[in-house]
């Protein structure tokens, strides 16, 4: 008796064990999902990213070459004197006019430039005029310097009045006046010229001329 119960109760496990089985197996062969990729719209691409050095290129200012030879026009910002100046002294100067390359502004009107006195003379006896001789320096562009010489010369006062010579060789400039003291005012145009190419930024574009209007007709 105790034998065919033994019996039953294995064939009940037996079957319980049948019933569950082809549920597990068919939840194990079921797929697992996946997650969904990230959608892309049809018939278009991602925009491969710029070159570093593209992105570098972009983020330059614009330049252009200032040429040897170029006219400066500049100024004296303050006055000087063969009285009063000393060999070496700064003389401070103004870009008068802006410089344009290539229809582009590099310097500014306004801009600082620098001479230095490299010779003076007082006026002394018997008709002897001062004398003052200046070197040109630089011309400040932003943070670089342009390298001047000297401009070509004009007319001033002589000894009675009628000359002042205004004299250029190698980068310097002399002023000078017979019988009287050599005296530059404040103001008084000044012709330079570039020494070397350099390299400048680009500041801008520069004004359009004005037009010129046409001669009236009677």
């Amino acid at each position: 008796m105790q034998m065919l119960r033994k019996t039953i109760a294995t064939l009940s496990v037996i079957g319980v064990l049948a019933a569950c089985e082809p549920a597990t197996m068919a939840q194990q062969a079921t797929p697992q999902p996946t997650p969904a990729a990230a959608a892309t719209p049809a018939g278009t691409e991602a925009a491969p990213a710029a070159p570093a050095a593209t992105q570098a290129d972009a983020a330059k200012p614009a330049t252009a070459t200032l040429k040897e030879g170029t006219e400066v026009k500049l100024k004296l910002a303050q006055g000087i004197s063969s009285k009063t100046a000393a060999v070496g002294d700064p003389v401070e100067l103004l870009l008068d006019e802006d410089i344009v390359v290539a229809n582009a502004i590099v310097a500014q009107k306004g801009s600082r430039a620098l001479a230095k006195v490299s010779d003076v003379k007082k006026a002394g006896m018997v008709g002897k005029g001062g004398a003052l001789n200046l070197r040109l320096e630089y011309l400040k562009a932003g943070d670089t310097r342009i390298k001047l010489r000297g401009a070509q010369g004009k007319a001033g006062d002589n000894k009675t009045g009628a000359t002042v010579g205004l004299v250029v060789a190698f980068g310097i400039v002399g002023f000078m006046k017979h019988g009287k003291q050599a005296e530059v005012k404040e103001g008084t145009p000044m012709q330079a010229f570039v020494d070397e190419d350099v390299q400048l930024a680009v500041l801008g574009p520069a004004p359009a001329a004005a037009p010129k209007s046409a001669p009236a007709t009677k």
